[in-house]
């Protein structure tokens, strides 16, 4: 018997990601979504369903039945309560957190890190015992999917799987900060300056591994928490390389000791202390292996948004690389050049 699937947030990264897949292994899937992008053409086997992920009784009536139902739009504990109404409806709930729920050793959190001395002391690699924040009453976005992983848990006799990406990078991304090596690529840049030697690592999760995750947790089910990133984690260097390789761009990189000064030598993943991840669990639950690393599979991402990005000012075409990661601040070339000149 064919096993369904009902995938809510069904055109976003994950989603068409997780669609891709299970389609690919026999699965029936229902794509859920608003209908404000399209679905890819790739994804056409798929069935498209409107829907509107806070409206309980609708989002009841679809999963009724399913053999998976990956949630990637929750966000806060109310959202876990439709869960609580699929109990005994469903086979397996996956539901997608993030890897910014864990708690520092100081007591801080990725959200609230501004400098070298708040952000947070983790252990290396982090595994899924690791205490994660707990300001209830904080509104941002890591101590809400944590307070969210909480009441997902506290359900009894709910089947889900909850996964922990980290910096996620693949087809349909609204936030490839690969672009930050892909564009000095473009532009003919011949030398990178990277502070912290380029060693700086903080976990990169492929869309095809947190998908492939998602059908071992449907075929597997259980009440279990799962880091998702790519194993091993690349380093800044590693990244910059992996996408002058693929782009076939022959740029050096000049690695500078200690953190980016006046901008300089900052880059997406410039954080001041290793952010790792363990993906022992994943692969003694699951019997996990990834679909292949970050220097495998960040190729399709690449060349996915070099076509989406086309002609037009990337900017326009993808506002979130400006307006939540701050990539207006990436291209000061001639700061760039004054540096390293001296």
């Amino acid at each position: 018997m064919t096993r369904r699937a009902v995938i809510l947030g069904g055109t976003g990264q994950l989603g068409a990601a997780s669609a891709r897949t299970l389609l690919e292994h026999g699965w029936q899937v229902d794509l859920a979504h608003r209908g404000e992008r399209g679905v890819p053409a790739e994804l056409a086997e798929a069935r498209s369903v409107s829907l509107d992920r806070s409206d309980a009784d609708a989002v009841e009536r679809l999963c009724r039945g399913a053999d998976l139902v990956l949630d990637c739009l929750a966000f806060a504990p109310a959202d876990a309560a439709v869960h609580g109404r699929l109990v005994g409806e469903v086979g397996s709930v996956v539901v997608i957190s993030t890897a910014s729920v864990y708690r520092g050793e100081n007591g801080t959190w990725l959200d609230i890190a501004d400098s070298d001395e708040t952000f947070p002391v983790l252990p290396v690699p982090i595994d899924e015992s690791h205490p994660t924040v707990d300001a209830v009453d904080d509104p941002g976005y890591s101590p809400q999917k944590a307070a969210l992983e909480r009441a997902l848990l506290a359900v009894e006799g709910l089947p889900v799987t909850i996964l922990r990406p980290g910096a996620i990078h693949g087809p349909h991304s609204p936030a490839l900060r690969e672009w930050f090596f892909v564009k000095r690529a473009l532009d003919g840049r011949e030398r990178v300056p990277l502070a912290h030697l380029g060693q700086s690592r903080f976990g990169t999760s492929a869309s095809v591994n947190v998908a492939e995750l998602v059908r071992l947790a449907g075929e597997h089910p259980g009440r279990r928490v799962l880091n998702a990133v790519d194993d091993p984690a690349p380093t800044a260097l590693e990244i910059g390389q992996a996408v002058f390789a693929h782009l076939g761009h022959a740029g050096e990189f000049v690695l500078l000791e200690g953190p980016p000064v006046d901008g300089v030598g900052g880059h997406p993943w410039a954080v001041s202390r290793p952010v790792v991840l363990s993906m022992a669990a994943a692969r003694r639950e699951l019997g996990y292996e990834p679909v292949g690393t970050h220097r495998a599979t960040i190729g399709a991402a690449i060349d996915w948004m070099l076509e989406a990005v086309g002609d037009a000012d990337w900017r326009e075409r993808f506002p979130a690389l400006s307006n939540r990661y701050g990539a207006a601040s990436w291209f000061d070339y001639d700061a760039e050049d004054q540096a390293l000149a001296r």
